[in-house]
């Protein structure tokens, strides 16, 4: 029997990826999305890159709120090259049509993302959340085919305890979706107390973003994927 070529097998190892991802780029490509309501934000990451650049090939965090209030990452993982572009409160897309600005310059050796909350609480179906990621991983990774991705679960919280069931379901689908450059960070269980519910002193009042304490146990749980 022939040997099947080692670029056959990562073919057919991310078919069932790229199946997923057609349909989600074919959308993207038809509603041509509107991300100018984070313009300021971006433009502000561009700013501080011509004085202050990131290093290539750094760890980059990116992806909703629930990042761009983690205003300790450099204390929380010393030793590593990690730098935030966390945004707005944006949805998994926004971060597949903002890539040409906020993850290809930098040429990051690992991503850590964390989205999808606000893309369920917009409506968005556990479907709907998991062919935006694959959509998002498959243009990340068309440009930057040595880069890791590691999904942070979709967090449960007190504000969108209703959403638990689809977040449950959409983290799973994530979760399977093959490649070994995809990685999954399961936040998710750990963030329930032994009544099923979340952890209230994870969160600040608003009942939806994370505290310090919530922080510190992602850094805990995260650090050892940075070695990737």
């Amino acid at each position: 029997m022939a040997k099947i070529s080692r670029a056959s097998r990562c073919f057919y190892w991310l078919l069932p990826l790229l199946v997923l991802v057609s349909g989600a780029e074919r959308l993207a490509a038809q509603t041509n999305r509107d991300v100018s309501q984070w313009e300021k934000e971006i433009a502000a990451f561009e700013a501080s890159d011509r004085t202050n650049p990131p290093p290539k090939g750094a760890i980059l965090f990116v992806g909703s709120s629930s990042f761009r209030k983690w205003t300790t990452l450099a204390q929380d993982f010393p030793g590593k090259q990690v730098f935030n572009r966390g945004f707005g409160g944006s949805q998994i897309a926004d971060s597949t049509a903002l890539a040409d600005r906020i993850i290809f310059p930098y040429e990051p050796r690992l991503i850590v993302f964390y989205a999808g909350d606000n893309d369920l609480a917009a409506g968005r179906t556990p479907d709907q959340v998991a062919e935006d990621y694959a959509a998002f991983a498959a243009r990340v990774h068309a440009r930057l085919p040595k880069t890791t991705i590691a999904f942070v679960s979709i967090k449960p919280s007190p504000a969108r305890w209703k959403l638990h069931d689809e977040m449950i379901t959409a983290n799973q689908k994530i979760k399977a979706m093959p490649g070994d450059w995809l990685k999954f960070i399961d936040v998710y269980p750990l963030m329930l107390g032994a009544d099923g519910k979340p952890k209230p002193e994870f969160f600040v009042s608003d009942g939806l973003h994370p505290s310090v304490a919530c922080y510190r146990m992602w850094a805990g749980i995260i650090r050892p994927y940075l070695d990737f």
